[in-house]
């Protein structure tokens, strides 16, 4: 997320919040495609972690950006967070342990998506290497402890890191430790937006097995295909999870909201003052009977930095976020909105897609949930694996990118970006195998090899 809202609208009642939602349907002609990764920045020299303060440092490589891009900088109490492209493209911004991250600008095709990626790579690496930092793209810090791991100066991440341990044991290392690539995508209307949402919270599992790259922590293997969707099991249950009310009859924008009215909330932000408020109620701030401001009354904005408090797996916003991958390397950057983009985007496809998981149980649901992040493509599944699961899965999304018949100057279409996902399903090796055979060939234990073979 690039930067919390400041629209003093004032909201009417739960009637303007389920407004808000359905205010971002589309037409399918203009739908788009909004991809977003985080890396974890490191030190060249011993492959540290980099501080925000100080030469070298997260703050001196924001303003580097600023002066590559002239975007305008984000600031929270003066300090620079963040920049946004003034022309309403992308965005970057940092995590809470200084995981930088693209909030890639709304793009036709998935040629012009990898294209920007590629350019913000490039750009970054122009700044970056005379500052000593290089970037990792894994889905958690693989030698770092959460002690060793700096923290930014934003406020929001500090009313968070608060109230995390109250309510899960995992909330900090999500924060500070993880890293994603997530895509953004769009619904022409309500019923759209619903079967959108239910094939990508039934299949989110299946992406999280074929993005798996996290098999370390604290410099040792951990047993895990994805630390970082194994943390999530354990992180805040009230805002995360795969909405089981997604598949109940008479889900719809209405349910959405309900649900969200329901999460407390982190802050609530008025000018520049973020107010800790976790753990109170939205509901008591739409009636203005919130204790921490008795007699003001829920904005627009209040509701927009609530919705992007919530974590499911699926995340409903004035758009639709997919968000189980594992952070990963440029080709996978490209293969996240390739997969979901194949999907979702096709009328055919969709369809099938829906078929397909309308046929599962909740109780396979949560099955393939719950093991994954350890067994990833080996996790059972119908008397086979989610590997078969995910060989359906890319076969559809095939389908449906090669229906949208976008092609580079080459005469390429989009499928080209799937191949590493089809790699993963062909071998049955997924990106942590790779990891942990180098970590057991021929890096013979030296897990600081990972820095030198998998940056950026």
């Amino acid at each position: 997320m690039a930067r919390d809202s400041d629209d003093a609208t004032p909201l009417g009642g739960r009637d303007a919040l389920v407004a808000y939602l359905a205010g971002g349907e589309k037409p399918s002609t203009a739908f788009r495609i909004g991809t977003e990764h985080e890396k974890f920045p490191f030190t060249l020299d011993g492959h540290h972690p980099v501080p925000y303060e100080g030469a070298g440092g997260i703050e001196q490589l924001l303003r580097g950006m600023e002066g590559l891009l002239g975007w305008e900088p984000i600031l929270d109490e003066g300090r620079i967070i963040g920049l946004a492209d003034p022309t309403g493209g992308g965005a970057i911004s940092l995590e809470p342990g200084g995981q930088f991250e693209l909030s890639g600008a709304p793009l036709e095709t998935l040629h012009q998506t990898c294209s920007e990626v590629h350019s913000h790579l490039a750009q970054l690496r122009q700044i970056a290497n005379p500052l000593n930092i290089g970037f990792l793209g894994l889905g958690m810090s693989p030698t770092w402890t959460l002690d060793e791991t700096p923290v930014m100066p934003k406020s929001r991440y500090s009313i968070m890191s608060n109230y995390m341990p109250k309510v899960g044991a995992r909330g900090l290392d999500m924060m500070f430790r993880t890293c994603t690539i997530q895509v953004n995508l769009d619904f022409r209307n309500e019923a759209d937006m619903v079967r959108k949402m239910r094939v990508g919270l039934a299949l989110q599992p299946v992406a999280t097995a074929l993005f798996a790259n996290s098999p370390f922590t604290d410099g040792q293997p951990n047993g895990l295909q994805s630390a970082r969707a194994h943390i999530w099991l354990d992180t805040d249950g009230d805002r995360t999870g795969a909405l089981p009310q997604a598949f109940e009859d008479g889900f719809g924008y209405e349910a959405y909201v309900d649900w969200a009215l329901d999460v407390p909330m982190y802050f609530i932000k008025r000018g520049a003052m973020y107010h800790d408020v976790a753990g109170s109620s939205f509901r008591d701030l739409m009636a203005g009977t919130h204790l921490a401001l008795p007699g003001e009354r829920a904005t627009l904005s209040d509701w927009t930095n609530h919705l992007s408090t919530l974590f499911p797996d699926v995340r409903l916003k004035r758009y639709i976020e997919m968000r189980g991958a594992d952070g990963g390397p440029w080709a996978r950057i490209c293969a996240l909105p390739a997969l979901w983009v194949g999907l979702l985007y096709d009328e055919a496809t969709l369809a099938e897609a829906e078929t397909m998981v309308l046929d599962m149980t909740a109780e396979e649901r949560t099955a393939i949930r719950e093991t994954v992040p350890e067994l990833g493509l080996d996790a059972p599944y119908r008397g086979g694996t989610v590997r078969d699961l995910a060989g359906d899965m890319i076969a559809l999304a095939r389908r449906g990118l090669t229906a949208r018949g976008h092609t580079n100057p080459s005469g390429n279409d989009e499928t080209i970006f799937l191949s590493a996902l089809e790699e993963v399903v062909e071998t049955g090796r997924t990106p942590a195998d790779i990891l942990l055979e180098r970590y057991k060939g021929s890096w013979k234990g030296d897990l600081d090899r990972v820095f030198n073979e998998f940056a950026y």
